[in-house]
Formats: structure tokens, C-alpha cells, sequence
């Protein structure tokens, strides 16, 4: 096992798999992985206008090249800490963004809200910006993913492999799996969030730029559809897409699917994440949704871990 620091100046606005690998790794290895902001570090006052202050959103430091990935295996993503490379982090309400104002695809007659930035100072283990807007540091990944087979993705977009989730169970001590379509896996990690509740309303948490530290390891032959999170307590699915009850739907099927790998029927997995899931959203403001379902563990697989033969 070996351990690599990873950084660049040359980030990326898609997951592609056409972009040339930014570093080499081997199946296991640690990474620390330093991310820029989702403003690219420059919204770095409160009198700069956040739509417009760069031209693309969403700097991804990617991607890695993971030695031994084949199309159809799995990536292990196991998230070791969070550390904020700066002493401040920014948030903004955007006149043409966020899930209570009018977008180009929610179109409405309303006069777009005001921009506004919020720059938070990092004091103690506290993001604060006034007496009431202060809050603790929780920090999460918020855009990670696998390069699709064939087409590039935008950083803003959240889709089968990953991507723009902004799911806060992306987090230390949490291990996501991604399905991979091109050999080498080809990640991309970037949008760190130090605090985000669930659904990001406004369209932009408290954004940060960061060092990621994790594990990257292939599961060979296993192949799953959306990601997939896990800890000692619980497993978790993920869907994206538009209508959000469609990105619910694929949570909860997902969720289902991964029940029967431990003997559940489709029936009674059906039932129990009926009377015993968690379901809630990662973001409502995306170019697709995000959904996540929650099942305990000892409600599913007493004792065992992703598959059924751990």
C-alpha cells in the first residue's frame, strides 16, 4: 500500500473518460486528494456576483487511474477525513439557482431573488458568518464518480456512477461504492462541503476547498447499477434523476436488489423498506435529483458487510 498526494492546477468541468489520467494508483492505495471550492477559490468576497464570478462550476481534481479496474467491477471508496485547506468557506443565494427561485427549466414570471454571498470564517471547529449563522464543521464530499463508458458528464450533474450528489453520507468514516464502465475507473473527487443540510435549498452549501484523504480498492466481478454507502450501522442506496419520485424509485429498487443478495425476497424486502427505511434527499436543485434510502444493518444482514459472502 502506498501513499500518494494528488493535486493539480488543470481541473476538470466533466467526467469524461476521454481526459488523460492526472495520476497512476494501484487497488488499495492511499490518496490525498486536494479539491478546490465549487467557485474555483473565487468568490472570495461578498461584493462579487456568484453567477458570474467564473465561467463553469464545479472543479473536479481528476482523473485517477486505479490499476487493476475493469469495466463491470466495483470501486471502494473509503473516506478517512475532510481537512479544510483554507480559513474561510462561501455560500451564496443565486438569483437563477436553487430549489425556491426560477431556473432556465423551472421557468416562472417571478423577478429572480437577489444574489447574495455569505463568506464564513473558520473559527475553532465552527463555520461562522454572524451570531445566527454559525454552524459546526461536518464536512462531506459532494461531487465523486467514476467516468462514464462512452459520454461526458457535467460536474453539476449527479447520474448512475456518481457525480454532483451532494449526499452528506459522503462522509469520514462512511464507504461509498461506485459502479465502474472504463478500465482504470478514471475517479473524480471534488465540491467539499463543511456543512450542508439535506436537500442543499439554496443551491450551495458551505463550500470549501479540501483535502481528501481515502482508500481507493476494485471489488473484482462485482458489478452494481447506482452507488451504494455504507457503515457499521447502516447501508444506503442512491438514485438521481427528474421527477424526484423517479430518483426515490431508483433508491428504493436499488435498495431491494441489494436485500435479495442476502437471501431477502423481492416481497419482503418490498415490506421492509415500508416499515423500517430512512428516505431522504441529497439535493432538489441539480440538473437531476438526488435520493437516498437507508436500511440498519441488523435489520438486513446481522453481522455481514457489502456482499453476502463478507
Amino acid at each position: 500500500m502506498k501513499k500518494h498526494r494528488i493535486k493539480t492546477t488543470e481541473y476538470k468541468y466533466v467526467i469524461s473518460p476521454y481526459e488523460e489520467p492526472i495520476a497512476y494508483v494501484k487497488s488499495g492505495d492511499v490518496l490525498e486528494i486536494e479539491t478546490e471550492d465549487a467557485f474555483a477559490g473565487k468568490l472570495d468576497r461578498e461584493d462579487k456576483n456568484p453567477e458570474t464570478v467564473i465561467p463553469f462550476f464545479n472543479p473536479l481534481t481528476g482523473p485517477i487511474y486505479i490499476d487493476g479496474a475493469r469495466t463491470g467491477d466495483t470501486l471502494k471508496v473509503t473516506i478517512h477525513g475532510i481537512e479544510p485547506l483554507r480559513d474561510w468557506g462561501v455560500s451564496s443565494i443565486q438569483g437563477h439557482f436553487g430549489a425556491l427561485g426560477g431556473t432556465h427549466t423551472t421557468r416562472i414570471l417571478n423577478e429572480p431573488l437577489k444574489n447574495q454571498v455569505f463568506l464564513y470564517r473558520l473559527e475553532g471547529d465552527e463555520y461562522v458568518y454572524n451570531d445566527r449563522l454559525r454552524f459546526s464543521y461536518e464536512p462531506f464530499i459532494g461531487t465523486i464518480a467514476t467516468a462514464p463508458a462512452i459520454e461526458a458528464v457535467s460536474a453539476l450533474t449527479p447520474f448512475a456512477q456518481g457525480g454532483n450528489m451532494d449526499v452528506p453520507d459522503v462522509k469520514p468514516g462512511n464507504v461509498i461504492y461506485l459502479p465502474i464502465q472504463k478500465d482504470g475507473a478514471y475517479l473524480y473527487v471534488g465540491d467539499c462541503h463543511a456543512r450542508q443540510g439535506q436537500g442543499e435549498a439554496c443551491g450551495t452549501a458551505l463550500e470549501i476547498a479540501a483535502k481528501v484523504t481515502l482508500t481507493a480498492e476494485v471489488v473484482r466481478g462485482k458489478n452494481i447499477k447506482w452507488p451504494r454507502i455504507e457503515n457499521d450501522r447502516e447501508m444506503m442506496c442512491i438514485g438521481s434523476a427528474r421527477p424526484m419520485e423517479d430518483a426515490a424509485r431508483i433508491a428504493c429498487c436499488e435498495m431491494i436488489e441489494w436485500m435479495q443478495e442476502f437471501g431477502w425476497t423481492s416481497e419482503e424486502a418490498y415490506q421492509a423498506i415500508t416499515m423500517d427505511a430512512g428516505l431522504y434527499i441529497g439535493n432538489m436543485v441539480d440538473s437531476a435529483y438526488s435520493v437516498v434510502a437507508k436500511m440498519k444493518k441488523e435489520t438486513v444482514a446481522p453481522g455481514g458487510g457489502m456482499w453476502k459472502n463478507e
